[in-house]
């Protein structure tokens, strides 16, 4: 009996260090995530808002575009849950409608800019020398452009529309991407698994997208996070102004401008997706904070 017990007792020790060395990093980020009760609540509202605009025909009590001037500018009520606009149409409806263009806008913005931007920044901070200062000069005057003045003048070019709203505001965040995967790669490209990959006759294509971009993820994740929330914002002010998406589209930025001329006999037409834009642009702003925590390395214990 006494000598089964040291080798279950053995047997049994791997088993759990083995669990324990089983979880991978993305593991580790999530207990930490997990901690930040406000990260947690902000993780809540964005993915209900996803669920809203992923359900937006089956949720929204009225059609987007279905006027009614007999119900114009109702205040809210049963009926008419956040009010009606000056068409007499459902500010709650065409608000779930503009989520999904929100989201469509932040997301393919920022897939955009970061392609881009991170090409420009890996192939700049990997090659060094004249080809970096030009790349970098060329993204130093982008950045000294304001990213909302940037995107106005190159929809001012294109024209209005949804497609030309996403190619202005990612070309406004290129640079902001471009610098942070230069930096990245910067402190990776000497490293010793960068050295044996070049040791083995990998071509320089091969060590860029296979070895180096991988390693650089975790600042991108957390720049693409805060990227949405300044792309949805872009797009808002971009129709706010009258140069993004067109009416009956049920936008944020152009339900806000619509309701300005009304803003003291009813306020809700504008109040209401103002506060849409606010509270969406907040939570990722404060998820975006919470995932920097977490994947710092200097934070875990």
């Amino acid at each position: 009996m006494s000598s089964n017990l040291p080798a279950s007792g053995a047997a049994a020790a791997p088993a759990v260090s083995g669990r324990v060395r089983g979880r991978g990093p993305y593991a580790d980020i999530w207990n930490r995530l997990k901690r930040n009760k406000m990260a947690m609540v902000s993780l809540s509202i964005l993915l209900l808002l996803v669920l809203t605009a992923l359900c937006a025909d089956v949720i929204s009590p009225f059609p987007y575009e279905q006027q009614n001037l007999d119900q114009m500018l109702e205040p809210p009520s049963h009926e008419h849950w956040l009010g009606t606009d000056g068409y007499g149409r459902d500010i709650l409806s065409r608000i779930i409608h503009g989520s999904r263009i929100s989201l469509e806008v932040g997301f393919v913005a920022v897939c955009f800019s970061i392609t881009l931007g991170g090409l420009i920044g890996a192939v700049s901070g990997y090659y060094g020398g004249r080809l970096d200062n030009t790349l970098m000069r060329l993204m130093d005057i982008l950045l000294a452009i304001p990213g909302i003045l940037l995107a106005i003048a190159i929809v001012s070019v294109l024209g209005p529309g949804l497609v030309n709203v996403m190619i202005a505001v990612g070309i406004s965040q290129i640079p902001t991407y471009a610098r942070i995967v230069r930096a990245s790669v910067l402190t990776i490209r000497d490293l010793e698994y960068v050295e044996a990959a070049k040791s083995i006759g990998e071509s320089d294509l091969s060590i860029i997208f296979r070895t180096i971009l991988p390693n650089c993820m975790a600042p991108i994740i957390v720049q693409a996070t805060l990227g949405v929330a300044g792309a949805i914002l872009s797009a808002a002010g971009l129709s706010f102004l009258g140069l993004g998406l067109q009416p009956p589209t049920p936008e944020w930025g152009a339900m806000l401008s619509e309701g300005r001329e009304y803003i003291y006999e009813a306020y809700w037409v504008s109040t209401f997706p103002g506060a849409a834009i606010a509270i969406v642009v907040l939570a990722l702003n404060i998820f975006g904070d919470g995932l920097r925590d977490a994947m710092d390395p200097r934070l875990k214990r």
